[in-house]
């Protein structure tokens, strides 16, 4: 996901089952990266995901056409570094912790971008909530299965980045727009390589490898970033924002479809919770924070 609607138009079923099938998409190009991971590691992987990512959006969007400003460079070397530490440590997560918590956590950061960016009452009550969901999905709760700290910390991190994100987005995005994307993906990819090449080596180019990591470049960004354009222009923020509270519940359901992974009472109850928080979030404060997958 990289914008936010700005205008308020009537959605009917084809832009809501085309986000719904950007969401869908991601979370199976996830699932299709968890595979990866015993080939070439979760830094393989991740550098796989952004190299791809960033030629598919550079076949269609062909950021060349516009150079950007010396004004602007910082911030989209900034926004780049914060893609590539984003990816890095969410897919390093899933190497520990099931796919829907994983999403879950990670989801508190645009949550709290969202709900900060309003003074009102209500808003620290969604931040609470979603708190909650948090910590019934800590490491330090009594579940059905046991979390480990570091996927946990990792996620929360990628939360934090995506926030950050979300701010440095702002900075960014004026002057090229839609092209933002493109040079940040491209400037992620550059950086998440030397870790990708690192711990797979010349597995990385493997035809088998590079294969998978088409897929998994079609699922996780050449297809939802179509789709979802398809809807922005169709729907409110609002319905967007709504809609996009769902990204948590697909995934734990996309890791239970795919990769069999079976969660306890309070880990879902964490995930309901922070499905809840961000629901009530969409539709109390302002447009949704855009999100960079």
């Amino acid at each position: 996901m990289t914008s936010t609607p700005t205008a308020e138009p009537e959605a009917g079923p084809l832009p809501i089952a085309a986000l719904l099938g950007a969401m869908v998409s991601i979370q199976i190009g996830a699932t299709f990266a968890k595979g990866l991971f015993p080939l070439v590691g979760a830094q393989g992987t991740t550098a796989l995901r952004l190299v791809v990512g960033a030629l598919i959006l550079a076949a269609v969007l062909r950021p060349w056409r516009v150079r950007p400003s010396r004004a602007v460079w910082p911030w989209l070397l900034a926004y780049g570094v914060t893609l590539a530490a984003m990816n890095l440590m969410f897919y390093a997560a899933l190497t520990t912790i099931p796919l829907g918590i994983a999403v879950a956590l990670e989801f508190s950061g645009p949550l709290l971008v969202a709900t900060f960016s309003s003074r009102r009452g209500v808003d620290f009550a969604w931040v609470a909530l979603a708190v909650a969901g948090i910590v019934l999905l800590s490491p330090f709760v009594h579940s059905r299965q046991a979390l480990d700290p570091t996927g946990v910390m990792l996620a929360l991190a990628a939360g934090g980045c995506w926030a950050l994100y979300i701010i440095i987005a702002q900075k960014a995005g004026p002057e090229l727009g839609g092209l933002t994307t493109a040079y940040g993906m491209a400037i992620a990819a550059v950086l998440s390589l030397p870790f990708g090449v690192a711990e797979a080596g010349p597995a990385l180019v493997a035809p088998s490898i590079l294969a998978s990591a088409l897929v998994v470049g079609l699922f996780s960004s050449a297809l939802p970033l179509w789709l979802e354009m398809l809807a922005l222009t169709r729907m409110s923020a609002r319905l967007y924002g709504t809609l996009t509270c769902l990204e948590p519940a697909l995934g734990a359901l996309a890791g239970f479809l795919f990769l069999h992974e079976i969660l306890g009472g309070l880990q879902l109850a964490g995930i309901a919770a922070v499905v809840a928080a961000a629901f009530g979030a969409a539709v109390t404060t302002k447009p949704p924070v855009p999100s960079p997958e």
